[in-house]
């Protein structure tokens, strides 16, 4: 996974969608650079992968319940298919 740099808010009347882009961006920047230390580590991929899945589910869980969470997880096959989480897209 390599580092990406967050998107700065382009002036100062960006809404509140804007601002939760921008913080959204910057934690996968601070992310992105914690999976890059523990591969450098020898931490494997796949264990960097689900560990890092169950504490984002453990979060959702905590914070919206178990219902929503499960919600959100069913419309994951969809959107994985669509190409959602594929690093490699082109988008037009």
């Amino acid at each position: 996974m390599s580092v990406i740099k967050p998107t700065p808010p382009s002036s100062p009347v960006d809404g509140p969608l804007d601002q939760d882009q921008s913080e959204r961006q910057l934690a996968l920047e601070y992310l992105a650079e914690a999976w890059n230390t523990a591969e450098d580590e020898g931490v494997e991929t796949l264990a960097l992968a689900h560990a890092s899945l169950f504490a984002a589910l453990a979060t959702f869980v905590k914070m919206h319940g178990d219902d929503a969470t499960a919600a959100l997880v069913e419309q994951l096959p969809d959107r994985i298919r669509a190409g959602e989480y594929n690093l490699d897209r082109v988008l037009q």
